[in-house]
């Protein structure tokens, strides 16, 4: 609840609330847990401002929403029919597994444009289920390699080019601390480093853990070069 709050003071646009680690490896959570986790943190900081629910199960979303949340940030890529019906935002990822099961990558024949494609497949699914408001997620880290990240990063112009808003998440992920060797905690020079591409190639929303630190780093580019598209 006070690192939420915290956030909305640091200038973030808006919160997401999860009760599920989807991290590789982590255990399932049930509905009742996740209900007991999120609902009153939602309640809450919705309060504040525009919240988020992180989740993949239909009833911890619908009930999140009923309590404040306006976003439906879906890891899974199955609830959009949801948030139309229930006329909030929706946030469609790409993932292998979820949660990511450990030591499991695919091959992709073309990382970028298998999920390219996918992602623009489930934006006209959510356009077609009602969806008024539709982010796209490429799910870094979500049974990618650390190549598959780096090739992500390096395509995001095209991801941006589809005609949907786009979402990205690199904080403090793994493939950070395969290049640098650094430990989670210590990731925070390489989580703003992978800002840059996605400043430039104009995705619409960076998930952060770091608001303050993100905000001086995107002040500093469009100071350079002028904002981003």
């Amino acid at each position: 609840m006070a690192a939420g709050r915290r956030m909305f003071e640091e200038g973030a646009w808006a919160v997401d609330v999860g009760g599920e680690s989807t991290r590789p490896g982590a255990v399932p959570v049930s509905s009742e847990a996740e209900l007991a986790r999120v609902v009153p943190v939602v309640a809450r900081l919705a309060e504040v401002g525009r919240v988020s629910v992180d989740t993949r199960h239909p009833d911890v979303a619908q009930e999140a929403v009923r309590v404040g949340a306006s976003i439906i940030n879906d890891v899974s890529g199955t609830l959009y029919k949801l948030a139309g019906r229930l006329e909030v935002g929706y946030v469609g990822m790409h993932a292998h597994t979820v949660p990511v099961a450990p030591g499991t990558s695919p091959v992709y024949a073309d990382v970028q444009a298998d999920i390219a494609s996918y992602l623009q497949a489930l934006a006209r699914a959510a356009a077609t289920g009602g969806v008024q408001e539709t982010w796209i997620d490429p799910g870094i880290g979500f049974g990618k390699s650390t190549a598959d990240n780096l090739a992500l990063l390096r395509h995001l112009p095209t991801l941006c080019s589809l005609g949907v808003p786009v979402l990205l998440g690199v904080s403090r992920k793994s493939f950070l601390g395969d290049v640098t060797g650094r430990r989670v905690g210590d990731r925070l020079a390489g989580s703003l480093a992978a800002i840059a591409p996605a400043w430039c190639a104009g995705v619409d929303v960076i998930r952060v853990h770091d608001v303050t630190e993100t905000l001086d780093t995107i002040a500093l580019l469009e100071a350079i070069w002028g904002r981003a598209r």
